[in-house]
């Protein structure tokens, strides 16, 4: 059974799209004016460089348990680079192939359904300023 469970996270790691350099630093501009640490965002329920919330980061592990560690991890700029990867992996890995760089954005600021969410719209126009 553990060689199973590790065999699908395996899978899950390999076949993660890698996200575009760029988009990746234009999210970190826009989130935190491209700080790294512990920084708390929306009354303290988002965390680190790209403001990682607690059910997102439930979701990117979930997704790809080879990720692994804890919450408080996503403190961490290279940690949270694999959440993040993780998370438009399982609901947006077309637009990663595709670099959709919109789609990703709202999806990263929106979550699963935040490309249909006009809310999206104004952190869509940040992020694409930031490209």
């Amino acid at each position: 059974m553990k060689f199973i469970l590790f065999f699908i996270a395996f899978c899950n790691a390999v076949n993660a799209a890698s996200l575009d350099a760029g988009f990746v630093a234009a999210v970190h501009e826009v989130e935190t004016g491209g700080r790294n640490g512990a920084i708390l965002g929306d009354n303290g329920r988002a965390l680190g460089p790209f403001q990682i919330h607690k059910g997102y980061w439930q979701d990117a592990v979930s997704f790809n348990k080879s990720i692994g560690g804890k919450y408080s991890d996503c403190a961490e700029y290279s940690y949270s680079v694999k959440v993040v990867t993780a998370y438009l992996n399982r609901y947006a890995k077309e637009a990663v192939l595709k670099k959709d760089y919109k789609t990703q954005a709202k999806i990263h600021n929106g979550g699963p359904k935040g490309v249909d969410k006009a809310a999206t719209n104004v952190y869509w126009r940040k992020v694409k300023r930031s490209l």
